[in-house]
């Protein structure tokens, strides 16, 4: 008997592990019409070569990197508007597949950007163990082959990255993921080959994955990024859950975007076609003894979709919901994905230009978040909360947990935004000396521009420490650290080879959250600059206030 067909009694009663029967029904009723698209169009329909490993196992086995490879490589020889190429290589030298969707020459990031489309790049797998992105974009991919979306190619060129985190994905075990409902053949792992969270590493990028995925921001330019999870924690009744980016400095026309028009438009589609709830990703929580409340993650561009839109760019995150059948949380995805490109495919043109006003906008001056709390809604709202019911995993015996149709509200204070609680006045420049090398390469590594200092005197501002506090124990390998003190008035004439990075660059957002001695995610606070600190002493990175 197929691992999705599998009943459990439950207090005497029989529970399905489909949730919603009419998900196979409404499955095949795509993929009809999918192939009558494709006849009118007249392209062959993918068939069953185009099935991924999940659903050639009936969802009891996730897709390896060779699977991916070989799907991607094989719809672009089937397709002349899906082109294959790679964009990166893992800590283990895998290299990183990519397939380029639309209507542009080949796969270089020079076409892309020639041809003046809308461009969107999807990611999955950033956690090797949350394997549902992985599986949907194939699906989508193969949707694409079969000739539906069509109208997508008139405004979008699409970057599909089912598998960020390629070296995770094949340390399969039985056991990673805990109760998350299959699939039952095993997972990949959380962190990468080097024991890193992928998800964690875009601001100091110590993985050969995360300089990879930064170049192809550099190069590629996308205007959207739409990074694919799975979640767990909390027993909610949302077959999904979703962010924008949570940083404070992040610019105001993309919060809005995504919280005024994207996000609710795609919960009423899924609602209306599916009957399936999404909604803003939390967990109920206590913190701190108050009382119940649904709280997002954490604010700092250390993850991707922050980061992201730190770059001035549109960005989601996704979280499916992991005591859903993997069955359920792929489709949830894939519904998820389809109704992004949906929207953006209708605003496409208001797409680029959020993209090119908050480029064209510049910092230099502003006052800008160095740190940030969590920031409660200014009324309670009504959480759709669940329940799971306990399986045993048919190999291991270990628990799995699967989601019941069961749905109650429950109210409670919302923490979806933080407030900054320390900030800073954004200078003209920042003067680095031409001894901090590994600086310097990771700021070329994020795309930053840098320039020569030059040999004429500054007047400038040194942040002079009175302190450090480092953390006990690492995490993701390094000592954080906190630096506390004050800015105060200098001139200094610049050393041969010292640089300058200016703010007005469109990457001056992300410049100051790296640079500022006070960040909460920058150099200073991973521990980069931890044999320059000494207290009464000068932080070694200048800023050059300018008017």
């Amino acid at each position: 008997m197929s691992w999705k067909k599998w009943e459990k009694k439950v207090d005497g009663a029989t529970v399905p592990a489909v949730g919603r029967s009419v998900t196979l029904p409404r499955l095949a009723a795509c993929t009809a019409a999918a192939a009558v698209l494709a006849a009118c169009n007249g392209a062959a329909p993918p068939g069953d070569a185009f099935l991924t490993r999940a659903e050639r196992t009936e969802y009891r086995e996730t897709s390896s990197y060779a699977d991916v490879v070989d799907f991607l490589e094989r719809a672009a020889a089937s397709d002349a508007s899906v082109h294959y190429t790679t964009y990166g290589y893992t800590n283990e030298g895998r290299a990183l597949p990519l397939a380029v969707v639309g209507d542009v020459g080949d796969a270089s990031p020079a076409s892309v950007r020639a041809s003046g489309k809308t461009v969107v790049y999807l990611q999955g797998n950033i956690h090797g163990g949350e394997v549902c992105g992985k599986e949907a974009l194939q699906m989508l991919l193969r949707d694409l082959l079969g000739g539906r979306h069509g109208e997508w190619r008139e405004s979008m060129v699409l970057l599909i990255a089912p598998i960020y985190n390629a070296d995770g994905n094949e340390r399969v075990n039985l056991v990673n993921r805990g109760r998350q409902h299959g699939p039952v053949g095993g997972m990949g792992q959380r962190p990468n080959a080097q024991g890193y969270d992928l998800n964690r590493d875009h601001m100091k990028l110590d993985s050969p994955e995360a300089r990879s995925v930064a170049r192809l921001f550099g190069e590629y330019d996308p205007h959207v990024a739409v990074d694919l999870h799975t979640t767990n924690g909390t027993q909610h009744a949302y077959h999904l859950t979703y962010s924008p980016p949570l940083h404070p400095n992040t610019p105001a026309e993309i919060d809005d975007f995504l919280r005024e028009g994207l996000f609710p438009h795609v919960t009423g589609e899924v609602r209306e076609k599916y009957d399936w709830e999404y909604y803003y990703y939390g967990n109920a929580s206590s913190r701190g003894g108050d009382a119940l409340g649904w709280y997002t993650f954490d604010h700092r561009p250390r993850f991707n979709n922050n980061y992201i839109g730190l770059r001035n760019r549109i960005a989601i995150l996704s979280e499916a919901y992991s005591y859903a059948t993997f069955e359920e949380r792929v489709l949830a995805t894939l519904y998820f994905v389809v109704e992004i490109l949906d929207y953006v495919h209708e605003h496409a043109a208001d797409v680029r230009r959020i993209v090119a006003d908050a480029d064209a906008a510049g910092v230099t001056g502003d006052s800008l978040a160095l740190r940030a709390v969590p920031e409660r809604s200014a009324a309670p709202v009504d959480i759709l909360m669940g329940a799971t019911v306990e399986e045993a995993h048919p190999l291991t015996g270990r628990p799995l947990l699967l989601r019941a149709d069961t749905q109650y509200v429950e109210t409670m204070y919302e923490y979806g935004t933080f407030a900054p609680t320390l900030r800073g006045r954004v200078p003209e420049a920042y003067l680095i000396p031409a001894g901090l090398g590994d600086v310097l390469t990771r700021l070329a590594a994020h795309g930053v521009a840098l320039e020569p200092a030059g040999s004429v005197p500054l007047e400038v501002e040194a942040f002079r420490v009175d302190s450090v506090g480092t953390a006990e124990r690492p995490f993701q390998g390094r000592n954080e650290q906190t630096l506390f003190g004050g800015y105060e008035a200098d001139r200094v004439t610049p050393a041969p080879g010292d640089v300058l990075a200016r703010t007005d660059q469109p990457l001056g957002r992300l410049l100051f959250s790296l640079l500022e001695p006070q960040s909460d995610d920058g150099f200073a606070n991973w521990g980069f600059l931890a044999d320059r600190l000494r207290p009464g002493e000068a932080y070694p990175i200048r800023r050059v206030p300018g008017n």
